[in-house]
């Protein structure tokens, strides 16, 4: 019962929506065609940010920055409880969903999935945002070009969801 109701939620939704609709006299599908059409615009204009964060994602990962970072962070962030194997998927995750997955799929591959780094991988994956994706998004999208307090505090989330990441793994599982 509860299949069969749930492949008819959606369906369901939407005779209601295009009930509601009619009843209220309105026209769906001019409206769904200039929903649409704002749609395809918003695309094109967020289309040149959405490719500037990606080139810059690959040039931080292919470059050897990611690595270097790495290395260098490694001393600060290891004694705070983060394994170092954790530390690209801390990097990356800010700027790609994709990029993030592929290291967290390797974590897994790696260390397996009910070992501590794996289980912080997916954790963290979980827990955090694509920062620099998100605000490019949403601020592009509205034409915010000054954005000075956006970064800081955006990167400020992501350690916290970090630290609770860390927190929420060792409480539940431990080393």
């Amino acid at each position: 019962m509860l299949v069969t109701a749930s492949a008819w939620i959606l369906p369901g939704l939407i005779a209601l929506t295009l009930l509601a609709a009619m009843a209220r006299g309105i026209n769906v599908y001019d409206e769904f065609i200039a929903g649409a059409s704002d749609g395809v615009r918003l695309a094109v204009r967020l289309l040149p940010h959405i490719i500037g964060i990606y080139v810059a994602i690959g040039l931080f990962r292919e470059s050897g920055f990611l690595a270097w970072v790495t290395r260098l962070s490694a001393p600060l962030l290891v004694p705070l409880g983060l394994p170092a194997e954790i530390l690209p998927l801390v990097f990356i995750r800010p700027f790609s969903l994709a990029a993030a997955m592929g290291m967290v799929t390797n974590i897994l591959g790696t260390y397996g999935p009910d070992s501590f780094v794996g289980r912080l991988a997916s954790v963290m994956q979980g827990n955090s945002e694509t920062t620099f994706y998100v605000l490019t998004v949403y601020l592009g999208s509205v034409g915010i070009r000054r954005s000075q307090y956006a970064v800081p505090l955006c990167l400020l989330g992501d350690v916290v969801g970090y630290l609770a990441s860390l927190w929420m793994t060792l409480l539940v599982w431990g080393r």
